[in-house]
């Protein structure tokens, strides 16, 4: 095995961590305070995986900093975090694995988006009693599956995917320094 802890990689998770805390606190108004709806710009990242194995413990790392201002604080801290770094590491299995770019994207991009829309509704629902104002708390917890499904898958996809495109076209230019 190559030595995995180069000073490459760590600082390059390094970078990944600070993006996904500076994103998330940037647009913390929105990423925990909409109820339903999620903007949270920095689950893009979750796509970096696919290309370096060192951003699973990076996206990890991030998401648990960042969760420190969430208002389900332990819970997302120590719950919600594992979410990511299930999602991250079902995301680099795929990019170990899978060759065809719409197929990595496709694949490794799933992971998370499921990990973060099983897991996620668990602790507002039935950990923190983000049941009022429905029916039951089955209907809250597919309501809030389906509004986390879906903007993850926007935000995974829809500029996950420009992320991508971008790290390929970087590397076919070999810019080593920055990749």
């Amino acid at each position: 095995m190559k030595n995995f802890f180069t000073t490459k990689r760590l600082c390059r998770a390094g970078l990944i961590a600070a993006l996904y805390v500076a994103l998330i606190y940037a647009f913390s108004p929105f990423a925990f305070g909409l109820g339903l709806i999620q903007i949270r710009p920095a689950e893009a990242l979750c796509i970096l995986p696919l290309f370096f194995p060192e951003a699973v413990g990076a996206l990890y790392v991030g998401c648990m900093l960042s969760n420190l201002m969430s208002p389900f604080f332990v819970y997302d801290v120590f719950i919600g975090s594992p979410a990511t770094l299930l999602g991250a590491i079902g995301s680099y299995l795929v990019g170990r694995f899978i060759k065809k770019d719409g197929f990595k994207i496709v694949l490794g991009g799933i992971f998370p988006v499921l990990c973060n829309a099983f897991i996620i509704p668990v602790i507002i629902v039935f950990l923190c009693g983000g049941a009022e104002g429905f029916a039951s708390p089955a209907i809250a917890y597919w309501s809030y599956f389906a509004s986390l499904f879906i903007t993850e898958t926007l935000w995974i996809y829809g500029l996950g995917t420009p992320v991508y495109y971008t790290i390929k076209r970087l590397q076919k230019r070999n810019l080593s320094f920055l990749l």
